[in-house]
């Protein structure tokens, strides 16, 4: 058996390595052939003598999604121009055993490397790109539509206000991101209308990804008591905007300085979703700081809104630094356009529920990798990865594939390094988002 697994690693390795040279993919060093084997292990996929691998299908998948146009027919074709460079026999120019392939990939395998690669990604973050030398995760809410499939509109209805007939099938996206590097962490996939779907009921099913000194910088859909009070429990800090339901005067309550004070907040009666046992858990009372602040936003107008936080001494986060960590919040904007814009994730394709999951889960992949590619750039380069240019660095990667398609093995690590160092040369300023 161990003589087996390090034959089939030999040959996971082996064929990472051809496939993103052969397809112009720049991807070996961040999604290295090791993870994506321990990946397929702990899901409990199995490889068997089939054309359409669960490998072989994963990377199809990824190229698929990093196409421009998306479609089964070109990321089969590319499948059939790697395998005549190979010198192996050809596959069939039909989509048909791919597109089976896709629907036996688990999409606990895609979710895993997703988690994994934003996971690294965000823990070897250095210390200058952290906040106050702690780790800011992003809370912010999308969504996406899909075809009009009769098995779509079950799981994912259309919204109350398209008339029957006449709207397609929406998912609400919940992502949490990673301020330092733009990393995606994790993701909660729900419908659209009904209860218990809010940005707020989704972002409770992600509590596992934040590790004790996190900090959370969520939008005022998540800011409560309950969400508070449960975050603390986990030693979790928490940034958000105060709810507009929630009547703030800072006249009361112990005041830091000009609209800064703190003030005590009472457990409101328990909510259907939360069980007795966790309510009575929770203290009567919670203490929490709010401040409020102003946010300049490019291309809209000033506004005033108020900050509710756990961080309580004004010594050690002065009123100022949360109101930068606040405006901060417009990188998870700017992330999620990446993400629906860049490979185009906003109108998805497939036409089942489990499909249009793993689609989501690819896009998010894809970005991922080539967030660690842009942060390769920027540790090398001695750049901040916030400042360079996602679409720049997506076009980039375009750019060079014909080059890596081409490069010999000995030249392969010099394009790399001039891939990165482009890569890094393109911020935001000069690329555009």
């Amino acid at each position: 058996m161990s003589h087996f697994t390090h034959s089939l690693g030999c040959r996971v390795q082996s064929f990472c390595r051809q496939f993103n040279q052969d397809c112009g993919l720049p991807f070996s060093d961040v999604l290295p052939a090791e993870r994506v084997h321990d990946a397929r292990r702990a899901e409990g996929v199995h490889f068997r003598d089939r054309l359409f691998s669960p490998l072989v299908t994963l990377w199809l998948f990824l190229s698929q999604v990093l196409s421009k146009d998306h479609s089964c027919l070109t990321a089969v074709a590319r499948f059939l121009a790697y395998r005549c460079r190979r010198g192996l026999a050809p596959c069939s120019a039909r989509t048909g055993s791919y597109c089976k392939a896709r629907k036996r990939l688990p999409e606990g395998l895609l979710a895993r490397l997703v988690r994994q690669t934003g996971r690294d990604l965000h823990g070897q973050a250095p210390p200058a790109w952290r906040w106050h030398g702690r780790a800011v995760k992003v809370v912010d809410g999308s969504s996406a539509s899909m075809p009009d499939t009769p098995a779509n509109q079950e799981a994912y209805p259309q919204p109350p206000g398209q008339k029957p007939g006449l709207g397609f099938p929406v998912a609400r996206l919940v992502v949490v991101l990673s301020l330092a590097c733009g990393a995606a962490l994790d993701l909660a996939m729900g419908r659209s209308r009904g209860k218990q779907t809010g940005e707020n009921a989704l972002f409770r099913g992600l509590h596992a990804c934040l590790d004790p000194g996190d900090v959370p910088l969520a939008d005022r859909y998540c800011c409560s008591y309950f969400e508070i009070a449960l975050l603390q429990q986990r030693r979790v800090d928490t940034v958000m905007r105060a709810h507009q339901c929630r009547h703030v005067d800072f006249r009361r309550g112990r005041r830091l300085g000009r609209d800064d004070h703190v003030v005590v907040w009472t457990k409101p009666q328990r909510p259907e979703w939360m069980d007795a046992a966790t309510y009575a858990a929770l203290p009567e009372t919670w203490t929490v700081r709010e401040v409020r602040v102003r946010v300049v936003t490019p291309g809209f107008r000033t506004r005033r809104l108020v900050v509710a936080t756990t961080l309580l001494d004004p010594v050690a986060v002065p009123r100022g630094e949360l109101a930068t960590l606040y405006r901060a919040r417009w990188q998870a904007e700017r992330d999620l356009r990446a993400i629906k814009q860049a490979p185009q994730m906003d109108v998805l394709r497939c036409k089942t529920p489990e499909l249009v999951r793993k689609e989501v889960w690819a896009h998010l992949l894809v970005y991922n990798l080539i967030r660690a590619t842009m942060a390769q750039a920027a540790l090398q380069h001695h750049v901040l990865p916030r400042l360079l240019s996602f679409e720049g660095a997506r076009q980039t990667l375009e750019a060079f594939r014909g080059v890596l398609l081409h490069a010999t093995a000995e030249a392969l690590p010099a394009v790399v390094q001039r891939l990165l160092a482009a890569t890094a040369s393109r911020n935001r300023s000069a690329g555009g988002e």
